[in-house]
């Protein structure tokens, strides 16, 4: 009985001891590795072992969440957007927040569960989210520690749970802590909190004990994994001076925690009082996400031939338009007989119209199809020559004559049918026909070959010369009263247009001869044009217009001249031009930091107005601008009610 005890007590005893040495041992075998650099100038002001490749343990996430403040600050992603927590994400191992699959869950709890509490769940959901998956991802990360000077770098997951090639440095991740700070200043507080609202749960920081135990230190980063051991990024800062270090490979929390005090205290003793604040540059934007998805795979190793200059060229052009196919098994749609028919009809008719060759000169389809041109009209009365219309066609237009109305007696218009009917009418003066012979012969003979040749051509054919001698004995009526002018000048029919001058660049205008095919017609145009001429009100003034005048014209009274304004200075601010200050401080980070509260805690009054920071003296003023007189003045009383220093500015 007492050896059956004994052997087990021994066996107790050993597995204990092994089970000593199989913790122990990767937290001696880490190495330890330093380094304190001054936040403001970025001096280096102590290092150890800065520079070898190291496992970065949970400080990876500084990268993913400087990632997703980059994709925030492009407007690819919000703090309220909604992330579908993927099952690679709900599988990782704690620390964690205890997503499920398919649980979605907003940006801003994620955020703070990475930051604060270090979840690894929370992380991998944002890089799953920004990346599509955790392989992309880590290209992205190792592409943006490149942008920010991390050369010895690369990142295989988005948490920094220990995986072959997934290695940074001390000074590396010093880099990206500072670029943390002056980045993203407005998310720079969430590694301060103590607690934070995840959402599903309230969430502690890791790094609360330094925090506390350190005057001046506010964050940012802690890792632990047993290759990795502990490891921290911390800031703090006294007075105008901020310190930032970087401890990897400690033995404890207590171990690094006072490792980072000896550092940090370094620091402060080493640092000049006035230092030129020299933020690093911020990198410029990466390419989209689908370009650092194609990338080939393992290039972003350190030693990867033509990793370090490698382009990736993703051509999007379209070099055709394919035309769609059709639906498999589907029938063509029928198209009736008649309609194809009428279809093939109307393209063989456009297309005969449109290859056609022009009429020759001189017949009456080139005369059809010149008339159909407004432009060629004049041109076409001067190139048309004399038509002689056969004799067997005067039966068929005295045919189609007779086919007419029957005008009512007394008219014009019956007056002009006896005439071409060769009888007098019976109300027709017999002095007419002497006045329209003398007339018609004061007129000029017309050029050969013009439209007015032509009608007289027709006219001496269709009525003889010798006419009836009946009509010489007719005299014309009196005109009625209503129509007799007091004083009638005789008309002119051969006078030109009148002309006046217009603009000087334009050419003259051509008159355009216009001829009446019946003589005795023409006597009834003067008739007309006289009465028209005794009736009409007097023509206004015409404008100089160097053109034949056809209508009256209008002259429109020329507008006033308005007084124009003239605009000395002009407010693009609209009437903002006021502000608030919420005091002074020794640096630009806690007057940045104070606006931020203030703006938290007074969102009501200040939501509009600008958080600006200024150097006066050697300290900075924190203040908000662009308010308005009533918002400032309502803004300073509410501070002042929470006991906050506030003073309006502007006006």
């Amino acid at each position: 009985m007492a050896s059956l005890v004994g052997r087990i007590l021994r066996a107790v005893f050993v597995y204990l001891v092994v089970g000593t040495v199989l913790v122990t041992s990767p937290l001696q075998a880490a190495p330890f590795a330093a380094i304190v650099m001054d936040a403001r100038s970025g001096e280096i002001l102590y290092e150890k072992n800065a520079r070898t490749r190291l496992h970065p343990a949970s400080l990876t996430k500084m990268m993913t969440l400087y990632i997703t403040f980059q994709e925030i600050e492009a407007g690819r992603l919000s703090l309220d957007t909604k992330v579908t927590v993927s099952k690679y994400a709900a599988s990782q191992p704690p620390s964690r927040l205890g997503l499920k699959p398919g649980q979605k869950i907003a940006v801003r709890y994620l955020i703070r569960a990475a930051a604060v509490k270090s979840a690894n769940d929370a992380a991998a959901a944002l890089g799953d989210q920004i990346g599509g998956d955790y392989t992309a991802f880590a290209k992205r990360m190792t592409k943006t520690a490149r942008s920010l000077g991390m050369n010895d770098t690369t990142f295989r997951n988005a948490n920094g749970l220990t995986a072959e090639g997934h290695l940074s440095t001390a000074y590396d991740m010093n880099i990206l802590g500072r670029h943390l700070f002056y980045d993203f200043p407005q998310y720079y507080n969430i590694f301060s909190r103590r607690t934070a609202d995840a959402g599903v749960a309230t969430v502690r920081n890791t790094n609360s004990r330094f925090l506390d135990g350190y005057e001046g230190a506010d964050g940012i980063k802690t890792g632990y994994t047993s290759a990795a051991g502990f490891n921290l990024t911390a800031s703090a800062v006294r007075g105008n001076k901020r310190i930032i270090a970087t401890v990897f490979g400690g033995t404890s929390t207590a171990n690094r925690n006072a490792k980072m005090a000896e550092l940090m205290d370094l620091g402060f003793g080493t640092a000049k009082n006035r230092v030129k604040e020299q933020p690093p540059e911020t990198p410029a934007p990466l390419p989209s996400d689908a370009l650092v998805a194609s990338a080939e795979p393992e290039i972003d190793e350190i030693d990867a031939e033509g990793g370090a200059g490698k382009t990736i060229r993703v051509s999007g052009g379209v070099a055709s338009s394919l035309r769609p196919k059709a639906r498999p098994g589907a029938p063509a749609p029928a198209v009736p007989d008649a309609v194809a028919l009428a279809m093939a009809a109307s393209i063989d008719g456009a297309l005969a119209e449109a290859t056609a060759e022009p009429a020759p000169p001189g017949t009456l389809d080139f005369q059809a199809e010149t008339m159909a041109e407004p432009a060629a009209a004049v041109a076409l009365a001067e190139a048309l020559p004399a038509v002689e219309v056969p004799a067997e066609l005067l039966p068929e237009a005295t045919s189609l004559a007779a086919a007419e109305p029957v005008p009512e007696p007394g008219t014009l218009e019956a007056q002009a049918a006896a005439l071409a009917e060769g009888t007098p009418p019976a109300e027709t003066p017999a002095g007419i026909v002497p006045e329209a012979t003398t007339l018609a012969a004061a007129e000029p003979a017309p050029q050969p070959g013009t439209l007015e040749a032509q009608a007289a051509a027709l006219a001496e054919e269709i009525l003889p010369a010798a006419a009836d001698p009946a009509l010489a004995a007719v005299q014309p009526q009196a005109r009625p009263e209503t129509l007799a002018p007091a004083a009638e000048a005789p008309v002119d029919l051969a006078a030109a247009p009148e002309e006046v001058v217009t603009d000087p660049g334009l050419p003259e205008a051509a008159p355009v001869e216009l001829a009446l095919a019946d003589p005795q017609a023409e006597l009834t145009a003067v008739e007309t044009l006289a009465a028209a001429a005794s009736m009409a009100p007097p023509t206004p003034a015409a404008p100089t217009r160097k053109a034949p005048i056809f209508d009256p014209v209008e002259v429109a009274e020329a507008p006033e001249p308005q007084q124009e304004e003239v605009v000395v200075s002009m407010s693009t601010s609209g009437g903002r031009h006021f502000g608030v200050n919420v005091g002074e401080y020794p640096s630009r980070y806690e007057a940045e930091r104070a606006l931020l509260k203030t703006a938290l805690a007074e969102s009501a009054t200040l939501n509009e107005g600008l958080r600006k920071t200024s150097q006066a003296g050697g300290a900075w003023r924190a203040s908000f601008m662009g308010l308005t007189e009533d918002q400032a003045e309502l803004a300073c009383r509410r501070l002042r009610a929470r006991a906050v220093p506030c003073e309006t500015v502007g006006g």
